[in-house]
């Protein structure tokens, strides 16, 4: 038996009239599918679209992953969102790790990979509630991260932080400043960002207490010793800080920024070696004050003192949506750690509970 090949004038016709059958039993016409309007949107580039994710997010999330859009747009400007590929973005990932800027902290470029796939997996996030691109096809979302390593900070020695607060005090330009810095975070346990954004209108002076406005959106009100809100009012005075403006100010008016604490370390750094070879920062202090916290008044009340919010994960920290601690327990071990009475602070009877006020 012998079988003559069809021609592909044929095949193409055999195609078409399968495709007609197909568009029948759906109800449709040719003419059907060529008006129909097209939902599909165009899709953009990233130097197109990067301004548009940077709209969208938060000044914190900005300020984390502003450098590595910057990044993509350099490398990947003219490719639309739907060309590059799981290889692709590893390639990307490992030129950023490659050529990341050398600081005291630094642990190989890692920071730097996890913090790049962070950002173009955000990116790309937005583009799938933009629906430019289908979940599946994310390719951002089959790179892996590189395993976190265990952080290297830890409490610092109560003879240490001394140190560190006499050269904050003595040397600089505005050793005023500084001290004032330092001390708000010994005391608050409070992130950078959450003490650049401290408004004049964020102090109650009646009850001693800061609100502070960190990351995730967070929002609460700290205690804190009336020495140190005192040391707040007159900062704020002193500078003419507006109400609803910054708090923390240079000697001229200008709001401080992070470079003010870059500044800080690096001088700290040259009077004390081994502030500069272990790399401490002001994320040092949170971790003193808070162990100090957890030591003495358990892990429920350094929780509070740390701002932290409750979650209901899988190793049993829904329990601290049960025995969340109270403003005036955090307000008690604000009092013991800086020896002043607190007008919120729970007093402590002999046996070390507290009374049950509160």
């Amino acid at each position: 038996m012998t079988i003559t090949p069809s021609s592909p004038a044929a095949s193409q016709q055999a195609a078409v009239d399968a495709a007609r059958l197909v568009l029948q039993s759906m109800g449709l016409s040719l003419d059907d599918l060529i008006a129909a309007p097209s939902n599909r949107k165009p899709m953009p580039t990233f130097a197109e679209y990067v301004p548009v994710v940077r709209a969208t997010v938060t000044p914190g999330t900005l300020k984390t992953y502003g450098s590595y859009w910057n990044r993509v747009v350099e490398q990947w400007g003219d490719k639309r969102l739907d060309e590059p590929t799981a290889s692709e973005i590893e390639t990307l990932v490992a030129y950023v790790r490659a050529n990341v800027v050398i600081r005291r902290n630094s642990r190989g470029g890692r920071s730097a990979a996890e913090n790049c796939i962070a950002a173009l997996r955000c990116l790309y996030k937005r583009a799938e509630k933009d629906n430019l691109i289908a979940e599946k096809d994310n390719p951002a979302r089959k790179v892996d991260k590189p395993r976190r390593l265990p952080s290297t900070r830890r409490a610092i020695a109560d003879t240490r932080l001394a140190e560190i607060n006499e050269v904050a005090a003595a040397t600089g330009d505005d050793p005023e400043l500084d001290a004032l810095i330092l001390r708000l975070h010994t005391e608050t346990a409070c992130r950078r960002g959450g003490a650049l954004a401290i408004r004049p209108l964020d102090l109650d002076p009646v009850q001693c207490l800061v609100r502070l406005r960190e990351k995730g959106e967070t929002v609460r009100w700290q205690p804190v010793s009336p020495t140190l809100m005192a040391g707040l009012l007159k900062h704020a005075e002193d500078r003419h800080a507006p109400r609803d403006g910054r708090l923390l100010r240079y000697k001229d008016g200008r709001p401080i920024t992070y470079r003010r604490y870059d500044g800080l370390w690096e001088r700290v750094g040259r009077y004390l070696p081994w502030v500069y070879t272990q790399g401490i920062s002001t994320h040092w202090i949170r971790h003193t004050t808070l162990k100090w916290v957890e030591r003495n008044f358990g892990l429920a009340v350094a929780r509070g003192y740390a701002g932290h919010t409750e979650d209901s994960g899988e190793n049993g920290s829904a329990i601290f949506t049960y025995v969340k601690a109270t403003i005036e327990e955090i307000a008690a071990a604000l009092a013991a750690l800086t020896g002043e009475p607190h007008p919120l602070a729970l007093t402590l009877p002999e046996g070390g509970q507290y009374d049950s006020a509160g």
